[in-house]
């Protein structure tokens, strides 16, 4: 491997516990749908992860795992519900760390947005067509009975007794991650799925512990993060995936959605119970997923969209952040480090079109000038023809 520029922070180690992220670039967790019904990761998963750990990214992160299958968002949804999923997850977990990444993975519910269909065939709600080929619909479940999407399935509150067998999902759910191996686990609490579903009041109508104001509200958020930090070993780091705002309020406008004020309270009290870091998205309580919020709101995609919320939550609550959302090259990602406006980067659409995102990074930031960054199978290639040179 060639050396680092001091003034490149992208290709910078950073410690979190007993952990030293290689550099800071992460491969975000992107949903692909691609498992059988019994979510156990296959060959497909294998070579879809591995590329970006050959591509030189430090940190690359599963898609989200399913801790119970009542929260999977399809039947091609990857699971971490029995112990039957771990071998394939820890061959995947080893392939990445041979290649010198951090393996990380991610915990998930889907809560009112399961049931669905996947994202090519419609994603919209299950239905006869669906049950006709073997995959019938089910009820999701959330924090009240209300739906996120009209015409999407009716979910049905959680009742308290169903919240403590939660909380044991997730627990068994980051002891599963750690026999597979993984370093770094992440929490998916964003986009309407069902943790935010109940940090959110536009969608926590509850009248019990886990409802009411925003002590209630981040009732379970706090204690799941309590369950998984109490199983995922103490020298491994966890972070916590957040919608940092809503983008709107209640449908007759009775409350605000989920602000970044309320984000700085629970970076707070996530952090107090052993979280190493927040990872900052947006949006989602009433759309289909992130993306689509920009089609509903009618808001076009901008570079760094969500770099602000990471940096006010790094800003006002000493908590480290990781930026997602719209980064597109490396010289975007050192400027969003430099300005100290995040600890990491996560990097989603770019490498599904750029498998090798990090070591063209390296390169355009003069990190690795002559390809020694690149598996030697590959940099000696690309190092002859750049010495030979192609004429125009």
């Amino acid at each position: 491997m060639g050396e680092s520029s001091p003034a490149a922070l992208l290709f910078t180690p950073l410690t979190l516990r007993g952990v030293t992220f290689p550099n800071r670039i992460v491969v975000a967790p992107m949903q692909m749908y691609m498992s059988g019904q019994d979510g156990i990761a296959t060959d497909w998963h294998f070579q879809h992860l591995g590329k970006y750990a050959v591509g030189g990214a430090g940190t690359v992160m599963t898609e989200a795992l399913i801790v119970d299958p009542v929260g999977r968002n399809t039947y091609g949804d990857l699971g971490i519900w029995s112990d039957a999923h771990v071998a394939p997850l820890r061959r995947i977990a080893q392939f990445l760390q041979s290649q010198g990444s951090l393996a990380a993975a991610q915990l998930h519910h889907a809560g009112p947005k399961a049931s669905r269909q996947r994202p090519w065939e419609g994603l919209g709600p299950l239905g006869e067509a669906e049950a006709a080929r073997g995959e019938a619909p089910w009820q999701p479940v959330s924090s009240s009975a209300a739906r996120t999407i009209e015409g999407w399935h009716q979910p049905r509150a959680m009742t308290v007794a169903e919240i403590g067998r939660l909380l044991e999902d997730y627990g068994n759910g980051a002891r599963r991650a750690a026999e597979a191996g993984f370093d770094v686990l992440d929490i998916h609490a964003a986009h309407g799925y069902l943790i935010h579903s109940f940090l959110s009041p536009v969608a926590n109508f509850r009248d019990d512990a886990y409802g009411g104001g925003i002590d209630g509200r981040m009732r379970l958020a706090l204690e799941i993060a309590e369950s998984v930090r109490e199983q995922w070993p103490a020298e491994r780091p966890l972070f916590f995936r957040i919608s940092c705002v809503d983008w709107r309020r209640d449908l007759d406008s009775r409350a605000d959605g989920w602000t970044i004020e309320d984000s700085f309270v629970l970076a707070r009290e996530l952090a107090a119970r052993g979280v190493d870091l927040i990872d900052c998205s947006s949006g989602g309580i009433r759309a289909e997923n992130s993306i689509m919020d920009f089609a509903k709101r009618r808001v076009k995609l901008t570079r760094g969209h969500q770099v602000p919320y990471a940096e006010a939550i790094r800003r006002e609550t000493g908590v480290p952040t990781m930026a997602v959302g719209v980064i597109l090259d490396g010289k975007q990602a050192e400027a969003i480090l430099q300005s100290g406006q995040a600890d990491l980067v996560a990097i989603g659409r770019e490498v599904l079109n750029d498998p090798h995102w990090a070591l063209h990074a390296a390169q355009a930031l003069g990190v690795d000038p002559d390809w020694r960054r690149w598996p030697p199978s590959y940099g000696w290639w690309l190092e002859l023809r750049d010495r030979i040179g192609v004429s125009a």
